[in-house]
């Protein structure tokens, strides 16, 4: 083992001593394999032991439904466990994917060769884990909104809360010269860019520099009054669509725009297409968004409901209470149906009185005979 494998949390060497007899190999390999998944997520993904600890306990359930261990699973495991989980225990949508969204790092950890845990279980067990998980057997979004009430768009106050939290970040590691601050710069300017263009997480996942346009109807914007999203989410049974968003937040396009051209180049891979980059030069995959929007939740102690798709819905919410067409919001997003749109929507109060108000002068202009409420009966 190199040095440069030492150093790397969860490698399956460090988990299992080498030589030894092990009374029961089975549940000795399979401690050390969660054991090593866990160190990985905490030391080599930043993760809070919370949710580390949950998503072990989701591993766990999935093992002794199947009373098989890892290398041993199939994606027959998978369908049985998502059948029983509905019909037994009627757990929601968004529900089964987080199990399977679990099971899913738990088999990447397991497959990825940096970590040698396929190795072992050929030496051992003469097989080895093999994905259980494809695009057959995901449980995908069947609609747009899924109707769950735990599903809600941030407020105006929690959105500016989330990105002062992660711009104080970047000014503590930039003053204190620690590593660091270039992550949070990045994650800072990604939940604005998903929040400001009303981005689905997989759509900002794969936006590469390139997608990023002028539009003739906002100039001001220069080339940055247009995103082009390659890999929108198709209907059912479609491949993914394509769909352009216009730059509607002045100060959204200023934080892309500083991004682009004075962080990005600090990661040293100018040939590489992503727009969102890791420090290892790889694109940011849509799980390590949805990780990163975990840790900086619970460290502001914010509901464990919040996810960066409660963005998407605020973006909606907050430009149709700012007074922006439905219609083209609808479009921005790239719902086929206004009533998905509406279901996206939970305007405040003040703005739902407001509008109830316009209504009703609306209908007193219309009908002369009607006399109107006097201002200091509608407050």
């Amino acid at each position: 083992m190199s040095d440069s494998t030492r150093e790397i949390p969860g490698v399956a060497q460090l988990e299992l001593v080498s030589g030894v007899h092990l009374l029961h190999p089975e549940d000795m390999v399979l401690e050390a394999m969660l054991t090593g998944w866990g160190r990985q997520q905490l030391g080599g993904r930043g993760l809070q032991a919370r949710t580390a600890e949950g998503r072990r306990t989701m591993v766990e359930q999935f093992r002794d439904f199947t009373n098989e261990y890892p290398w041993h699973w199939t994606a027959a495991h998978i369908d049985e466990w998502m059948t029983d989980l509905v019909v037994s225990h009627n757990r929601a949508p968004s529900t089964l994917r987080a199990y399977q969204g679990a099971v899913g790092l738990f088999m990447d950890y397991l497959l990825n060769p940096v970590y040698g845990w396929v190795d072992v279980c050929l030496e051992r067990f003469g097989t080895h884990p093999t994905p259980i998980l494809h695009d057959g057997n995901r449980r995908e979004h069947l609609a747009d909104y899924e109707g769950d009430p735990g599903r809600r768009p941030m407020t105006r106050d929690e959105c500016q809360l989330l990105f002062d939290h992660i711009d104080e970040r970047v000014e503590r590691a930039t003053r204190r010269g620690r590593k660091g601050a270039l992550t949070a710069y990045r994650d800072s300017t990604l939940f604005k860019t998903i929040y400001g263009w009303g981005l689905r997480v997989s759509e900002a996942s794969g936006l590469d520099a390139v997608n990023l346009y002028r539009n003739a109807k906002a100039p001001q914007f220069g080339r940055y009054g247009m995103v082009h999203v390659r890999k929108a989410k198709g209907t059912k049974g479609s491949g993914p669509r394509r769909r352009n968003v216009a730059s509607i937040m002045p100060w959204a396009v200023e934080s892309l725009e500083d991004y682009v051209v004075n962080i990005r180049p600090r990661y040293g891979f100018p040939t590489h297409p992503a727009l969102w980059l890791t420090e290892r030069g790889g694109r940011l995959r849509a799980r390590e968004i949805e990780d990163r929007f975990a840790l900086y939740r619970e460290e502001l102690g914010m509901p464990n409901e919040l996810t960066p798709h409660c963005l998407r819905h605020s973006y909606v919410t907050h430009s149709i209470e700012d007074g922006v067409d439905p219609k083209f919001i609808q479009e921005q997003v790239g719902h086929l149906y206004a009533s998905t749109t509406a279901l996206y929507t939970a305007v405040s109060d003040d703005f739902a009185n407001t509008m109830m108000l316009k209504a009703i002068d609306l209908a007193f202009d219309n009908d002369p005979g009607t006399q109107p409420l006097q201002q200091s009966g509608r407050r």
